[in-house]
């Protein structure tokens, strides 16, 4: 489970016509972030403002640091975590902006309830995980 400070809604979806959504996001000291997944309809960017940001990019694992822009285009298989011992904050940028904001206040309170609710809510918010549906699926 990720332990996520927080989350700050600075444009969403309603607010720009859905045009895009920036959020502010905090991972607490070796947190493990989002696990593996794609999107179908949005690519997906962070900018890192403190601390760092380790990015798995399909591929391979790299560090973001202070400053650094990391994207990830639709369909692009991801993944993030802090690994280290201090907390980072970075913007997550989504475009077109996708209503994300239930996503990120629902995810916790969904992950407890169980696989098939849980997996139903992700497909529901365009959030398609390799635990969810196997390696072969993405």
């Amino acid at each position: 489970m990720s332990r996520w400070h927080g989350r700050s809604h600075l444009a969403t979806h309603e607010s720009t016509g859905g045009e895009f959504g920036l959020y502010k996001v905090e991972l607490a000291a070796r947190s493990a972030g989002a696990k593996t997944h794609f999107h179908k309809a949005m690519p997906e960017s962070f900018y890192v403002l403190s601390g760092e940001l380790e990015l798995f990019t399909g591929e391979k694992w790299v560090t973001g640091r202070v400053g650094d822009f990391l994207y990830v285009p639709v369909g692009g298989l991801h993944a993030f975590k802090n690994v280290t011992a201090e907390p980072m904050s970075m913007l997550m940028l989504f475009s077109p902006g996708a209503p994300r904001e239930e996503y990120f206040e629902r995810a916790a309170e969904m992950s407890r309830r169980g696989s098939e609710e849980l997996k139903e809510f992700r497909v529901r918010h365009d959030s398609y995980f390799e635990e969810d549906f196997g390696p072969e699926a993405v």
